[in-house]
């Protein structure tokens, strides 16, 4: 009988924590070094996959992600080595898409051939602006002009390539991200990530707001309109919005994001990397020791640099697979969610919901609507109650 993760599929994250330099409004888990032992972290890396793929045994692969930090700090063949050994642990699906995020600096962008050599068939451009003054701001070490001429770059290269662009940034008017935008999509792009600005308490931005020293920040009304006319010019574009803050030509989705969303199974290797994993017919949430230095010690004693896993109960999976899938255009089959969590909670307020066209059920699927999106915690909190 299939086990639930089988409805979404099987994926690999890779967590590459070092970066050239900490972005002010980045609250990930990255790090920056003067030197790295890039042969240290290929045994590592190697070594964790086996020992996960000792505890999952054989299972299709759907796809592999590089995260990070910054991933195209990678050596080219530490990446062909870390493919190589997910080929050897799991066999691959025939589409399997191995995706690497990339800084559109000139010394990164230049490596991109040889990523696409090692196995990565889709790369994900961190742009992030298309205004100069705005990149430094955010902290970018390159220009708008880079980000372009990497791009170009890419598509030569590679059949797949995403971009990332945030908005509702400091002092940007709705007139100015309308435009951004717009130039964005006239480069006929087929998949773009978009997301708000968010400032998070433990960054350099979240410690200069906190003095009252971070200014020009949209309010919130501003940001909605943003919100609002990103769905507008993108669907316009041909490229509607398949998950919140994702839109995609029909067929260009993220597959390994959509794991996630659709609550499948993936395997997290590398600091602070998180994983959801079934074994046993019980499913796990792993997350590994954050400091890289621990990290690879760990490691590379034989070790399982991972805090104790958490075995999630019925309910805990059912909320998760609502909580992620209810991002998604196409949101969560009702009897899925009813399987999980063994009818032990029933959804509240649904029909009210629907009636201030906030949610749609029909056909054994509940969805948010376009105008329920951008409030969905509201929503959750709503019909979550037990």
């Amino acid at each position: 009988m299939p086990e639930d993760w089988q409805e979404a599929g099987f994926g690999l994250y890779v967590h590459w924590p070092y970066c050239q330099a900490k972005c002010p409004y980045c609250d990930f888990n990255s790090h920056v070094a003067a030197a790295i032992d890039q042969e240290s972290w290929a045994e590592a890396y190697v070594s964790e996959i086996d020992r996960i793929a000792r505890a999952t045994g054989p299972r299709l692969l759907n796809s592999i992600f590089f995260g990070g930090g910054t991933p195209s700090l990678m050596d080219p063949g530490l990446v062909a080595t870390i493919i190589r050994a997910a080929a050897q642990a799991w066999p691959f699906a025939n589409d399997c898409e191995i995706t690497l995020e990339a800084n559109p600096t000139s010394s990164e962008a230049g490596r991109f051939r040889a990523y696409s050599q090692a196995g990565i068939n889709r790369l994900s451009l961190g742009v992030q602006a298309l205004r100069d003054p705005d990149l430094r701001r955010l902290g970018r070490l390159h220009n708008a002009d880079e980000a372009l001429a990497a791009l170009e770059m890419a598509r030569s290269i590679f059949d797949r390539v995403s971009l990332d662009l945030i908005y509702a940034r400091q002092g940007q008017s709705l007139a100015s991200w309308e435009a951004e935008l717009g130039e964005a999509l006239s480069l006929n792009p087929d998949h773009l990530s978009l997301y708000q600005l968010t400032i998070e308490p433990n960054t350099a931005f979240g410690a200069l707001a906190r003095r009252g020293k971070l200014t020009g920040l949209p309010d919130e009304d501003l940001a909605a309109d943003m919100y609002e006319v990103t769905q507008e010019l993108c669907t316009n574009a041909g490229l509607p919005a398949y998950e919140i803050s994702n839109h995609a030509r029909p067929g260009q989705e993220s597959r390994h994001n959509l794991i996630y969303w659709r609550y499948g199974d993936y395997a997290g290797i590398g600091p602070g990397a998180h994983g959801r994993l079934t074994l046993g017919g019980q499913k796990h949430a792993t997350v590994a020791v954050t400091d890289p230095k621990l990290w690879l010690k760990i490691t590379l004693e034989g070790e399982a640099p991972e805090n104790p896993p958490a075995i999630l109960s019925p309910i805990e999976q059912a909320e998760e697979y609502l909580m992620m899938g209810l991002r998604l255009h196409d949101g969560i089959s009702l009897s899925r969610f009813y399987k999980l969590c063994c009818e032990q909670i029933e959804l509240k307020g649904l029909e009210r919901l629907e009636d201030q066209g906030l949610v749609t059920t029909r056909n054994d699927r509940l969805w948010a609507t376009p105008k329920g999106r951008p409030i969905l915690n509201a929503i959750l909190r709503e019909i979550l109650v037990r």
